[in-house]
């Protein structure tokens, strides 16, 4: 007799990808939604890409191929969450629209987000004044200044955050996914 596994079927649970440059609200609003999800006992995993390029993905550069890399190993442990139903939010600037392309295209139910807001504005929000270091010259390779972002054509929900408040956010994510304000 052979013993057959219980799998969870797979699309069970649903990765929703928070996309933009750096400083836009990408992991603001991934932490707003996970924090909402949690008190309403969904079972909700957030992987921040600065967390996760730490961790999961230390020793990289930030070359084209290196940043694709970055990009799938994120991409390969949300899949493996959400396919035991979990909700993964990935707060990733994934600057590549091919590459985001591929990684949604495998993935249970993935909902993409673009995060937008002006060079202008995530420069008056850098704390850390990478964007001036980068536009001086200083800082090669950086998103959005020396080195692409490609944004994305046809989002699933497009949030300008120059424009709305964090809450706003919130609701319209709460909207888009079915979970109601």
């Amino acid at each position: 007799m052979t013993a057959t596994l219980n799998r969870p079927e797979v699309g069970t649970g649903r990765v929703v990808w928070f996309t933009g440059l750096s400083g836009a609200g990408k992991s603001t609003l991934a932490s707003a939604l996970h924090a909402e999800l949690t008190a309403r006992s969904v079972a909700t995993e957030l992987l921040d890409g600065d967390a996760v390029r730490e961790n999961l993905s230390k020793g990289l550069g930030f070359s084209r191929e290196d940043r694709d890399t970055n990009v799938r190993r994120i991409a390969f442990v949300a899949g493996l969450l959400a396919r035991h139903g979990v909700t993964v939010l990935v707060s990733a600037i994934s600057p590549y629209e091919a590459t985001r392309r591929e990684v949604l295209s495998a993935l249970p139910n993935p909902t993409e987000v673009y995060v937008d807001a002006p060079l202008s504005v995530v420069t008056e929000r850098d704390v850390k004044g990478l964007y001036l270091r980068a536009l001086a010259g200083e800082i090669a390779h950086f998103t959005g200044v020396s080195d692409p972002y490609e944004a994305p054509r046809n989002p699933d929900l497009h949030l300008r955050t120059d424009r709305i408040s964090v809450d706003e956010g919130l609701t319209a994510l709460l909207a888009h996914l079915g979970y109601g304000a």
